[in-house]
């Protein structure tokens, strides 16, 4: 049964690109699963939410289903990288009261305290371990998920030994200062008017130069990040019973039609297909 369900419900990848900024475009990402990347190479800034990391070899981050991501590259160096992904499910499997896995997932602010704060022999060590599993998962061989199994737990074990440590300092974040109250009041009204005129008039600010800091920052446009922003609110209002139409007015799109095909883009399924998945 734990072997069905960890074929299941885990995955690990080791990904490299070669001349990032030439060769490849990278969207938002937004999914169900709780995400652990590790950072080997290249140069790259990280969005998530409002916070936005420059990224050095060996920084590791954890992400939390709903929480928005990107990468954006800031030069054409290899980028290189191990994601691993893990549903709710397989991480209940191996958490108490007491001592819960998704420690360093839920015990943080959304969006916030993403990077974890790590030493260098202690990423070195995590790193160790996840190369170590992605060997396993690569080239299968008997007792190899047991093995994995064991790495796992204990790559979850330090990190969130990491995160609970209070005397961590706290971890750096760069952010443009004109765009986190913006960003903040387009999480506040998801159901409004959003448009660049609307955003100018609150802040102040030309849309070509809100549109150009964003870029800057994320290296994707404001636009795709509001739609962005509404799916993964429709998403949890379907998961608390909502209707698709309830969903999609609530979220602030004005066209039914509009908003099924943004959902298909967003998550690969239509409202009522990604209902029946989440349920089955």
């Amino acid at each position: 049964m734990l072997i069905e369900l960890w074929d299941k419900y885990f995955s690990i990848e080791r990904n490299v690109t070669e001349r990032a900024i030439d060769s490849v475009k990278i969207d938002f990402h937004l999914h169900d699963n709780y995400e652990i990347y590790l950072f080997l190479s290249g140069g790259v800034r990280y969005f998530i939410e409002k916070s936005s990391y420059d990224l050095v070899p060996g920084d590791i981050l954890l992400i939390r289903p709903g929480e928005i991501h990107k990468a954006a590259f800031t030069t054409n160096d290899t980028y290189e990288r191990i994601v691993c992904n893990f549903s709710k499910e397989l991480v209940k499997l191996f958490s108490t009261d007491d001592t819960s896995l998704s420690h360093c997932y839920q015990n943080r602010p959304h969006g916030e305290k993403n990077r974890l704060n790590s030493t260098d022999d202690e990423k070195n060590e995590l790193i160790a371990l996840f190369e170590k599993m992605f060997i396993l998962n690569t080239y299968p061989q008997p007792w190899n998920t047991q093995l994995m199994i064991a790495g796992f737990l204990e790559a979850m074990v330090k990190i969130n030994r990491v995160f609970a440590d209070e005397t961590r300092h706290s971890v750096n974040h760069l952010q443009h200062r004109k765009l986190r109250p913006i960003l903040e009041y387009i999480d506040a009204n998801l159901e409004g008017n959003l448009s660049l005129g609307t955003l100018e008039k609150k802040f102040y600010i030309t849309g070509s130069y809100l549109c150009q800091i964003f870029k800057q920052t994320t290296g994707s446009t404001l636009h795709e990040y509001i739609i962005y922003k509404r799916i993964s609110r429709a998403k949890q209002l379907l998961l608390k019973g909502d209707t698709a139409a309830n969903a999609s007015f609530k979220c602030g799109f004005s066209d039914y039609s509009n908003f099924v095909r943004a959902f298909r883009k967003v998550t690969g399924y239509s409202p009522r297909e990604y209902m029946k998945q989440a349920l089955a």
